[in-house]
């Protein structure tokens, strides 16, 4: 029997550990009763949501934070890295940079044309008339003005196209450091567990040899011992996928893998769905690009009206006439008359591109209802499943385990009974975590704006060729609508 009680003490001695020097306890506060007011590993986006707006619908509840958390690798230490590492932001602050160049390009006035005149050269043997002129295209109806004020909400666009990216990045980011600590807390659940089920083997082994349990037990015993250690090189094969992952986000590919520092069970600050719409609405870096996209729509529309205004084209010059002597000087000044080109077809393009962009902002709206109704569906699942095990299923299991050695110690229950709570502990302790893990991604998922895919290519805004002021006036020939005047 001394050998039994070995068994039945290893076994009730065991508590998975969810990290180096911290022990994965069953909380002693029973659900809903108040915790600790620590801030979120993970700064919010939004930023701290007051606990007082929590009501009957708000998650997830209090969740005491009982334990330090180890040394290693940070969460905001990984943020801080992907920031500075990871290529896309560059992109996206190149993009911003392209902008500002169109917007300094757009408000340019046109440069004049000195051009040279040579006429009747050759006339009674002589060079004619020699001479220069100068012309300036004069912009009419603040097209300037309205050129600059479209690309000044393309530099909008792409500023808020950079903070989407920035977003995309945390979030894949934080998603990555969450799955790896999960991976790191469940190799450590499975590394518990081969130890307990070696010295189960040892136990059971010297059982069999005074004749205190049977073949079977000990079969039973290898098998285990060797089904959790194939289940630990697995775990820590999904750990080092994990790594990697959260390595090439960062923008570290070559980064070594190293312990994390967080906690799972560290407490959240409580979000409603009505708070999470109206922050998504209010916040959204995609939802403000869709906004100056109509505000760029507009003035494009002013700026293609405008063109219906013909610009000046004014021109003097300076001449020498060889065969009189005379110098001679002239001036003229033209516009072209709007008979058929009256900008028709581009205000009518622009009035469509306006039509169309205040309709991708009700449609991005919707859209960002949809997706966030998926991730809080999620969010609130994982809560929910993360309350039961922790106040309701955790507890029961550990009891069953108690009750279990009680009744084997007893001689009232075989070996295989006492397995089988050993398993349905361990069972419901890798179910809480991924429910720990799922719970926290989600929540990641809700802070970025609903944005994910920070190594994808960035998608700017849609920016064409700045149009000129000059596009719609040709510059009119030197002998157009001129008036000259000639002096000895």
């Amino acid at each position: 029997m001394a050998g039994k009680w070995l068994t039945l003490m290893a076994v009730f001695g065991l508590v998975p550990n969810v990290g180096a020097g911290q022990q994965f306890a069953l909380p002693p506060n029973p659900p809903g009763a108040a915790g600790s007011n620590q801030d979120l590993t993970v700064p919010p986006v939004w930023g701290q949501i007051p606990s007082g707006s929590a009501g009957p619908a708000a998650y997830p509840p209090s969740v005491p934070r009982e334990r330090q958390a180890p040394p290693g690798v940070t969460l905001a230490e990984l943020e801080q890295a992907s920031l500075a590492c990871n290529p896309t932001l560059v992109q996206a602050t190149m993009r911003i940079r392209a902008a500002e160049g169109d917007y300094r390009q757009s408000g340019l006035y046109p440069n004049p044309v000195v051009s040279y005149l040579g006429d009747e050269i050759g006339d009674e043997n002589t060079a004619g008339f020699q001479g220069m002129t100068v012309g300036q295209e004069l912009v009419t109806a603040g097209k300037l003005r309205l050129g600059q004020a479209v690309a000044g909400q393309a530099i909008k666009q792409a500023q808020c196209a950079f903070q989407a990216q920035r977003l995309r990045v945390l979030t894949d980011v934080r998603t990555a450091f969450y799955d790896s600590l999960a991976a790191q807390q469940m190799v450590a659940l499975y590394g518990q567990l081969v130890d307990i089920g070696q010295e189960g083997l040892q136990t059971t082994e010297k059982l069999l040899a005074g004749k205190e349990a049977s073949r079977v037990d000990v079969l039973q015993a290898r098998v285990e011992a060797r089904s959790v250690a194939l289940q630990l090189q697995n775990a820590r094969s999904q750990q080092a996928g994990t790594w990697r992952r959260l390595a090439s986000v960062v923008g570290k590919p070559d980064m070594p893998l190293t312990p994390l520092a967080g906690n799972l069970e560290e407490q959240l600050p409580p979000l409603t769905w009505q708070e999470a719409r109206s922050r998504l609405f209010a916040g959204s870096p995609e939802l403000a690009e869709a906004q100056a996209g109509v505000q760029r729509a507009q003035c494009a529309l002013q700026q293609q009206l405008a063109q219906r205004v013909p610009n000046l084209q004014v021109q003097a010059g300076m001449a020498y006439d060889n065969s009189t002597g005379y110098n001679t000087a002239s001036a003229s000044i033209g516009v072209p008359l709007p008979i058929f080109n009256r900008n028709q077809g581009n205000i009518t393009r622009a009035e469509a591109e306006l039509t169309d962009a205040r309709r991708d902002v009700e449609r991005l709206q919707l859209q960002l209802q949809q997706r966030l109704a998926t991730a809080f569906q999620q969010f609130e699942s994982a809560w929910q499943q993360a309350e039961k095990y922790r106040g309701e299923i955790l507890p029961d299991a550990g009891q069953s385990l108690k009750l279990t050695r009680e009744g084997y110690r007893a001689g009232e229950l075989n070996y295989l009974t006492l397995l089988t709570a050993q398993r349905t502990y361990f069972q419901v302790s890798l179910s809480y975590v991924q429910s720990l893990q799922s719970l926290h991604v989600s929540r990641a998922a809700i802070e970025g704006m609903l944005l994910s895919g920070g190594l994808g290519p960035g998608a700017g805004p849609t920016a064409g060729p700045a149009v000129t002021a000059a596009a719609a006036t040709p510059m009119v020939p030197a002998g157009g609508a001129a008036a000259s005047a000639a002096g000895e």
